[in-house]
């Protein structure tokens, strides 16, 4: 069987803050990627900067073929692609359109992580802080249920979205 040369689009991992380097690399080769920004403001004691920053920290996506995809993972600020099943895992296109439509009008986003019932979390803040626990819920308030395991009882802590992060496997 030959090789696949239809163009998919690809998450790929990058080096801890190569992300703007790996676009770069990518460029040179030919690949066509894509790295979301946003704008932040830096803080100086004598001034302020808007500076470029990458909106999805560690990634920077691909449309590329198959061919293409195995080159991309030969550069030096790329770790690798993310996999599902076995197979390298490809996002559909209409997710990486949505997200250039909300980046395009400038306005206000926040990247959270994404959190699925049944994922191991860590609370990050509050009298809680370092308690590792497994997510139960997710409610509409903004609010999440962790069970902790406390002699063979779980606990449940009502807890804002923002305290909270994936644990470490």
């Amino acid at each position: 069987m030959g090789i696949n040369n239809s163009r998919s689009w690809f998450a790929l991992v990058v080096k801890s803050k190569c992300e703007f380097k790996a676009e770069e690399e990518l460029n040179t080769l030919g690949v066509q990627s894509y790295l979301p920004i946003s704008i932040a403001v830096r803080k100086w004691s004598d001034r302020k900067k808007e500076i470029k920053v990458p909106l999805i920290k560690g990634y920077i996506f691909i449309s590329a073929t198959e061919k293409e995809r195995l080159y991309s993972l030969e550069q030096k600020s790329i770790v690798k692609c993310l996999f599902s099943g076995g197979k390298p895992a490809i996002i559909p296109d209409w997710q990486i359109e949505n997200l250039k439509k909300i980046l395009k009008y400038k306005s206000e986003v926040i990247v959270e992580n994404y959190l699925a019932v049944g994922d191991s979390v860590k609370i990050i803040e509050g009298p809680f802080e370092g308690v590792v626990g497994i997510l139960k819920s997710s409610g509409k308030e903004r609010t999440l249920s962790v069970s902790i395991d406390l002699i063979h009882r779980s606990v449940v802590v009502h807890l804002s979205s923002k305290s909270i992060v994936k644990a470490l496997d």
